[in-house]
C-alpha cells in the first residue's frame, strides 16, 4: 500500500461491510431469538478485534499519526455510541418491543445511520474544505454539548416530541399491536405500519441526533474522509452487540455521562486553540481521551461496588437482628411454659 486511497479501496471497504451485515441476518441471526450477554459480549469483542486490525493496516500501510488518528476517532465514536445504547434502551423499554425483536429493529437502524453518517461525512468534509472556518464552529458547537450534557437533565423518551414520528403517524396508518418482527402489517386488507417502525423510526433520528456530536468531534482528530468514514463504520457495526451487551447494565455506567461530556469539551477545546496557533497532537488526544473513559468507568464500577458492599452489609444486619428477636421470643416462651409448669 503506497498511502494513497483509491476507488478500490472504497469499493472494497463498503462490499466487506455489506457482506459482513448479510452475513449477520441471514446467517447468524435469521430466524428472530434473544440475543443472550456471552453471545453479545464475543460479537462486540469480533467487531472491537476487526476495527483495531482495520487501524494496524493503517499504521502499516499509511502512517503512524493515520494509525492513532483511527484509533482516536474509532475510541470517540464507541464511547459515544455507548450513550445511544442507553437511549436506546429506553426506547425500547417505551414501547415494550419483545427482546427477540430488537436486533432486526438494531440491524436496520445501524443500515439507515450507515447511509446517513455517509451523507453527512462527505458534506461535512466539502463545507470543512471550502470554508475552513466552521471547523471553530464546530468545536464551540461541542463545548456547548458537553457542558449540556454535563449539566442537563437525563435523556428522556417522548415520542410525541419527535416531528418524524408525527408526520408517519399523521399520514400513514399504525397498527394497535405488533405483528412479529414485521414493520408493516395487513389488518383487514389495509397495510398499516405496525410499532416496529415507529420504533424504528425513532431509533434512527436518534442516531441522527447523535451523529451531530460525534461527527463533528471526530473532524477535530482527522479530515481525512476515508478515516472519518472508516471509523464511524466499524463504531455503527458494533452498536448491537454493545446494546445487548450493556443494555442490562445502565446502573453501572453512571458516571460515563460525565466521562462522555468532558471528552466532547476537549475536542471542542482542541478545535478553539488553533486559533491562538496552539495545536494538541493527536497522541496526546488519545491520551486524554482514554483517560477521561478509563476514570468514569472505573469511578462507576467502584461506586457500584461500594454501594452493593454497603447493600449486603445491611441485609446481613437485618437479617441478624431478625435471628436475635426470634431468639429472644423463644426464650421468652420457654420460660413462660417453665411457670406454668
Amino acid at each position: 500500500m503506497d498511502g494513497v486511497i483509491t476507488v478500490w479501496h472504497w469499493v472494497v471497504f463498503l462490499v466487506s461491510v455489506v457482506g459482513l451485515l448479510a452475513l449477520d441476518l441471514g446467517v447468524f441471526h435469521r430466524r428472530a431469538r434473544v440475543v443472550r450477554f456471552r453471545e453479545a459480549l464475543c460479537w462486540t469483542g469480533f467487531w472491537v478485534l476487526l476495527a483495531l486490525s482495520f487501524g494496524l493496516w493503517i499504521y502499516r500501510g499509511r502512517s503512524h499519526k493515520d494509525g492513532l488518528e483511527f484509533l482516536t476517532g474509532y475510541l470517540i465514536e464507541l464511547s459515544l455510541s455507548m450513550d445511544n445504547v442507553f437511549v436506546i434502551a429506553l426506547i425500547f423499554a417505551y414501547f415494550g418491543v419483545p427482546l427477540r425483536f430488537q436486533h432486526r429493529v438494531l440491524f436496520w437502524g445501524i443500515m439507515g445511520a450507515i447511509a446517513m453518517r455517509g451523507g453527512m461525512i462527505l458534506g461535512g468534509a466539502a463545507l470543512i474544505t471550502q470554508f475552513h472556518w466552521i471547523l471553530y464552529l464546530l468545536g464551540a458547537f461541542l463545548v456547548y454539548t458537553g457542558l449540556k450534557m454535563l449539566f442537563g437533565a437525563e435523556p428522556e423518551v417522548n415520542p410525541d416530541a419527535n416531528p418524524v414520528l408525527r408526520l408517519a403517524r399523521r399520514y400513514f396508518p399504525v397498527a394497535a399491536q405488533f405483528d412479529g418482527q414485521r414493520f408493516v402489517t395487513l389488518v383487514d386488507g389495509r397495510r398499516l405500519l405496525t410499532p416496529m417502525a415507529l420504533v424504528l423510526i425513532m431509533v434512527e433520528t436518534t442516531d441522527l441526533v447523535f451523529a451531530l456530536d460525534s461527527i463533528p468531534a471526530i473532524f477535530a482528530v482527522t479530515q481525512d474522509v476515508f478515516i472519518v468514514f472508516t471509523s464511524n463504520i466499524f463504531a455503527i457495526l458494533g452498536l448491537r452487540s454493545l446494546y445487548f451487551a450493556l443494555a442490562g447494565a445502565i446502573a453501572y455506567f453512571r458516571y460515563l455521562k460525565v466521562g462522555l461530556s468532558l471528552v466532547l469539551v476537549f475536542i471542542g477545546i482542541k478545535m478553539l486553540v488553533v486559533l491562538w496557533d496552539l495545536k494538541i497532537g493527536t497522541g496526546w488526544s488519545l491520551t486524554v481521551v482514554v483517560s477521561i473513559l478509563a476514570v468514569s468507568m472505573f469511578a462507576s464500577m467502584l461506586t457500584g461496588w461500594r454501594e452493593s458492599r454497603r447493600s449486603t452489609g445491611a441485609s446481613r444486619e437485618d437479617d441478624k437482628d431478625g435471628d436475635d428477636g426470634d431468639d429472644g421470643e423463644s426464650s421468652e416462651g420457654s420460660g413462660t411454659g417453665s411457670g406454668r409448669d
